[in-house]
């Protein structure tokens, strides 16, 4: 054959085959200037294919996110635009920007895109779910998976054998309409992810029962391949043995392989790139054996990644290797050449009815299995229609099979088609619906008066304290040491260790065994510090004093809900979160986290208690601890009036308790000020802690006098060396003492006083709380009376999803609040 001119590549169509000449010393352009087109040649037109499809995707999904959609559907979207169904239906665009002879580069890219999106997924996902989910998610797993299967397949031969359709559709019918019962994990995980409720009750379960139908779908699908293409019983059997060996070599060779890497490497350090380069070369390897014995090449990758040990530190540098490239550019890629072999145009109208009917009628089976397990398990009927939404999902993992089939030519074109526009419709219409339907942020809890202020006196004070910086934990102990624990008095301790989620895909809430000690080798790891510190506080209090430790392991942006959760669960009456600034030891602002900030600003909508920011200076006074120490720890109130800073004052009463504290309640007062009803509460609330503290030399009080902000700025700027924590409400009613000091306020969630006490120009070592006392129903204060007051009376408030939910039980009245799934820490 003659040599081929760039350009000139030669087509041959043959029946069902075609066969594309192509010069194989095209691979790099010698550019423009030597009049060759840069697209005739491979690198620059696979080059050129990415940037198109990406910028596109992105462009696409820009235009749907007002409109609730999710990524998926955009980035399918995107090679539709470029296929034969729209742009790629004229010639020249389609020759010049997908011609045939780039096909297979851009198709090989795609499959090493979705080979270690694969692996990654295994990764991040944790293996005990799969292989011991809950009841309830076994139920729905189970329900979900079969019940869709038994009723539709039925269906598709029935619809085969009466309704009139093409012989490609009538033979690949029944598996399509086996392929809608299936309940992908990584389709589920990536939908949650994208409606950010991931770690609410409904997300947990969803995933645990996805997880499930995995475990069942993944084993179905091997055995499949092993039969499939075979002639005789002995080569099926060889097959499934050879898969079976696979796999065993996984498990015995290379998962203790990847465990002593994972043991050899302490938290907080890098894994060595050796390491890392090792596994990502046994996931080819894992590949290419799954392709010779005669299993789909993803095989090998999904459960290599399940073997690997999910989170910090080996999954979570993988995971950080792996993320960007390959979710960011090469997945989509894989998305974008699916949605590139659709072509509208091969598409009966009578075949169109027929995979929408199926389509429809699986998913109708799924919602309807969904809500007849939740008819005998209790679950609110809308969370049941909600759940049946979501696992409804559709994404990658069908695509993938449906690219397969398409490459055995079990469909054609015009099937293959419509079940891609099947997977593009179904996730475009359940994901608004499921939007509309469930906002956990809406949620209302029943709740209790819930405040220092109003306890009981003697009542066990729950301090729910969140630590997401090791260096906080000296302050916080001081904090605690000076909530005074005493026998009639006791404090309950609520650690929620905040660990961001990294190498998994699932976030867990982790409960730790009660007077669980960490071991030596563990106490290098950040949670171990954090826990042995409290441990030792529980210790030197005993008797006194219970700590309950949990690890909320999720991503930043929706952790609060965790917060709330365990805040409900647990009854806590103040929940201490931590401020977003960290000091430096010359006092400067060392980091700055925003993910904090938003966090603390959704924590304090939605939390079903008190609530106080701590700012912490502990580390410009070299982290003073007052237990075993003879050292005073002085307490200073800031009090302006309102019910955050009666909280504050509650607070800080409890303190002066304590051997070591010393409180100093300074009130501010406006100069010429009328004695008004809120001011008059204010004077009796102050009355009767002076009178309470009487004769007590650890308590003064005194007034200040002010004109305006200028005067209370002057009055703060005085204490800035006096006091070791100061104490102030977070809000307060619109007054001339504060004029002009919210003008130019940076920390919206700490309030006017806490924002100027938090700012660099307050040059003090005192770290801070900011108050705020319980909010009740989307924000409003609770009536507060000026004296402490007991309301036992539960407040009748609904909540969807309360009652039990399969090992997930709560209750509407009464105390005992709500017990969760909560991952328990066996260590």
């Amino acid at each position: 054959m003659a040599s081929l001119q760039p350009g000139t590549d030669e087509v041959i169509v043959a029946g069902n085959m075609t066969f594309v000449c192509h010069d194989p010393q095209r691979i790099g352009s010698t550019g423009i200037w030597l009049e060759h087109n840069p697209l005739n040649y491979a690198t620059p037109l696979l080059l050129i294919q990415l940037v198109i499809i990406t910028l596109t995707s992105l462009l696409i999904d820009l235009c749907l996110q007002p409109l609730g959609q999710s990524s998926i559907v955009s980035k399918i979207c995107g090679g539709i635009v470029f296929g034969p169904s729209l742009l790629g239906h004229n010639n020249a665009i389609a020759s010049a920007l997908f011609p045939l002879r780039g096909t297979v580069v851009i198709e090989t890219i795609a499959t090493f895109g979705i080979m270690f999106f694969f692996f990654e997924v295994g990764v991040k996902t944790d293996v005990s779910m799969m292989l011991r989910p809950g009841r309830l998610a076994i139920a729905m797993g189970t329900s979900v998976m079969f019940v869709t299967l038994v009723l539709t397949t039925p269906l598709s031969l029935l619809l085969k054998a009466y309704v009139p359709m093409d012989d490609s559709l009538a033979n690949s019918l029944p598996l399509i309409a086996a392929s809608q019962c299936l309940t992908a994990f990584p389709n589920i995980a990536c939908l949650l992810a994208e409606l950010k409720i991931l770690n609410t009750d409904l997300g947990r379960l969803a995933i645990s029962a996805s997880c499930f139908c995995d475990v069942m779908g993944i084993s179905l699908m091997a055995v499949t391949f092993s039969i499939m293409d075979t002639s005789n019983l002995l080569r099926s059997f060889l097959a499934i043995l050879s898969t079976a060996a696979l796999l065993a070599i996984i498990a015995y060779v290379f998962r203790p392989a990847v465990l002593w890497v994972h043991s050899h490497t302490s938290e907080g350090k890098v894994v060595r790139e050796i390491y890392i380069t090792a596994i990502f070369i046994a996931v080819l390897v894992a590949s290419l054996v799954s392709e010779i014995v005669g299993q789909h090449y993803i095989l090998g990758p999904l459960v290599l990644g399940l073997a690997v040990p999910e989170g910090p530190p080996l999954g979570a540098a993988l995971v950080t290797k792996l993320d960007s490239f390959v979710s960011g550019l090469l997945y989509p890629t894989f998305l974008t050449v699916s949605g590139l072999k659709t072509n509208i145009f091969k598409i009966h109208l009578q075949s169109t009815w027929i995979i929408l009917f199926i389509v429809l009628f699986a998913s109708l089976a799924k919602i309807g299995a969904v809500l007849l397990t939740a008819h005998f398990t209790d679950m609110p009927s809308r969370e049941a229609l909600v759940l049946g939404l979501v696992l409804n999902a559709r994404g990658i993992c069908e695509l993938a099979i449906y690219i397969l089939w398409k490459d055995d030519q079990i469909l054609t074109d015009q099937e293959f088609t419509l079940v891609v526009i099947s997977v593009v419709a179904v996730t475009a219409i359940i994901t608004p619906l499921i939007r509309a339907l469930y906002d956990p942020s809406t949620q209302q809890f029943p709740v209790k008066r819930r405040t220092i202020q109003q306890a009981k006196p003697g009542a066990e004070l729950r301090v729910l304290v969140c630590i997401h910086n090791q260096e906080n934990v000296p302050t916080i102990v001081n904090l605690l040491e000076a909530s005074c624990a005493t026998e009639e008095g006791p404090v309950a301790v609520i650690a929620v260790l905040l660990v961001e989620l990294v190498g998994r895909a699932a976030p867990m809430l982790i409960a730790h065994q009660p007077h669980y000690t960490a071991e030596p080798n563990a106490s290098a790891s950040r949670s171990g510090h954090i826990i042995n510190a409290l441990r030792q506080y529980e210790l030197y209090n005993e008797g006194c004093v219970t700590v309950r430790s949990f690890s909320a392991i999720s991503q930043l942006e929706t952790i609060h809900e965790d917060i709330c959760r365990v805040a409900f669960d647990q009854n806590a009456t103040i929940v201490i979160i931590p401020f977003h600034k960290y000091w430096a030891i010359d006092g400067s602002i060392g980091s700055v986290n925003r993910a904090i900030q938003n966090m603390n600003s959704k924590v304090l909508d939605r939390i079903p208690c008190s609530v106080g920011i701590l700012i912490d200076r502990g580390i410009l006074n070299g982290s003073m601890s007052i237990i075993n120490s003879q050292s005073e720890y002085r307490v200073a109130v800031l009090y302006i009036g309102g019910p955050d800073d009666a909280e504050s004052l509650s607070y800080g009463v409890r303190m002066v308790n304590h051997n070591n504290v010393t409180l100093t309640v300074i009130r501010f007062l406006l100069f010429g000020s009328d004695n008004a009803r809120e001011r008059k509460l204010d004077t009796d609330l102050i009355n009767a802690v002076r009178h309470a503290n009487a004769g007590n030399e650890a308590f003064s009080y005194q007034e200040e006098v002010v004109r305006d902000g200028v005067g209370l700025a002057t009055c703060i700027r005085g204490l800035e060396n006096c006091f070791d924590l100061i104490l102030v409400g977070r809000q307060h009613q619109a007054s001339t003492l504060l004029q002009g000091l919210g003008e130019w306020i940076e920390c919206p969630e700490l309030g006017v006083m806490g924002d100027f006490l938090a700012s660099s120009d307050f040059g003090s070592a005192a770290s801070v709380l900011v108050v705020q006392q319980q909010r009740v129903l989307g924000g409003r204060m609770m009536n507060r009376g000026m004296k402490p007051v007991v309301n036992d009376r539960e407040m009748p408030l609904h909540l969807p999803g309360m009652q039990s939910h399969g090992g997930v039980t709560a209750t509407t009245a009464g105390d005992s609040g709500v017990t969760w799934p909560i991952s328990m820490d066996r260590i």
